[in-house]
């Protein structure tokens, strides 16, 4: 029969849940001694024939998967479009291009189940848009969560920072119109200004991303791996490739400046390309014994 515990009884239960999460998320993050004293994956030399093939390859898995990857992407354009809705309506023109910029912050994570249908696809398993959420169950869906809030948390600051820049330029005040604060930005000094540094800051944060994430998130899920180990593999694969990969970022930046056109419909077709490649990029750079 079931009974009331007493207030001990809940306070103990509770604890051993949290320290059963905890565990559970530094295991994710840190791994196990096993996984701490195992040798990293070797890191290939790529060229730009490279980055070619694996967009080649990008563009053939989304000719395979096209219906089903389409179900999938189409929040994304939906949500950006939501998102400048809410920009118009509170008269925050300002950081209507920060958040269109942002998705290539946030683009790796949205990008996991279209990993998970190329990595099934090059097995010869059968692959639908279900595939996709499979990677809910993966041993490595703790690292991907957790990487996942660290990119989150990079694209919070990469807004504050533009609301910054905003602020320093032409701010503080709202844009009158969307006319007067187009005319800001392309016609006087601090409008240009606040391009320059824009663009220049924004960088710096599409850098970081890149280069914590164009590996992680393909290995977590193709290996398992604890988010410390995927990460330090990312960083040695764009060190490892400097000019190679700030062609790929290059590229990216390049084809998700191209999907938010117009409206961020351009996503629906530029986010599944980019994110079938990454995980042909991810099988190029990284070897495993």
């Amino acid at each position: 029969m079931a009974t009331i515990r007493n207030p001990i009884e809940w306070i103990g239960s509770s604890l051993r849940l949290a320290g059963s999460t905890v565990a559970d998320a530094a295991h994710a993050v840190v791994g196990d001694e096993a996984s701490r004293s195992a040798a990293l994956p070797a890191i290939r030399r790529i060229r730009v024939a490279d980055l070619r093939d694996a967009l080649e390859s990008g563009v053939d898995d989304f000719g395979a998967f096209r219906t089903d990857v389409l179900f999938i992407v189409i929040v994304y354009p939906l949500a950006g479009l939501l998102l400048a809705r809410l920009i118009l309506d509170e008269n925050a023109l300002p950081m209507l291009f920060p958040v269109a910029a942002g998705f290539a912050l946030i683009g790796p994570v949205a990008a996991v189940g279209l990993y998970e249908m190329s990595r099934r696809r090059e097995r010869g398993e059968a692959v639908s848009w279900a595939t996709a959420f499979g990677v809910i169950r993966a041993p490595g869906f703790g690292a991907i969560v957790a990487l996942g809030l660290v990119l989150l948390g990079i694209f919070g600051v990469w807004m504050l920072a533009a609301l910054v820049i905003y602020d320093a330029t032409l701010g503080p005040n709202p844009p009158a119109s969307m006319s007067a604060f187009a005319h800001d930005v392309l016609t006087t000094g601090p409008g240009w200004t606040m391009i320059v540094v824009g663009i220049g800051v924004g960088f710096l944060f599409a850098a970081l991303t890149l280069v914590i994430s164009v590996v992680s998130f393909p290995m977590i899920i193709d290996r398992g791996v604890p988010l410390r180990v995927a990460v330090a593999t990312s960083v040695r694969a764009v060190r490892a490739n400097p000019r190679t990969m700030a062609t790929w970022g290059l590229f990216v930046a390049g084809g998700l400046v191209l999907g938010s056109l117009p409206i961020f419909l351009g996503l629906i077709f530029v986010l599944p390309i980019l994110g079938h490649a990454t995980w042909h990029l991810y099988r190029k750079l990284v070897a495993f014994p």
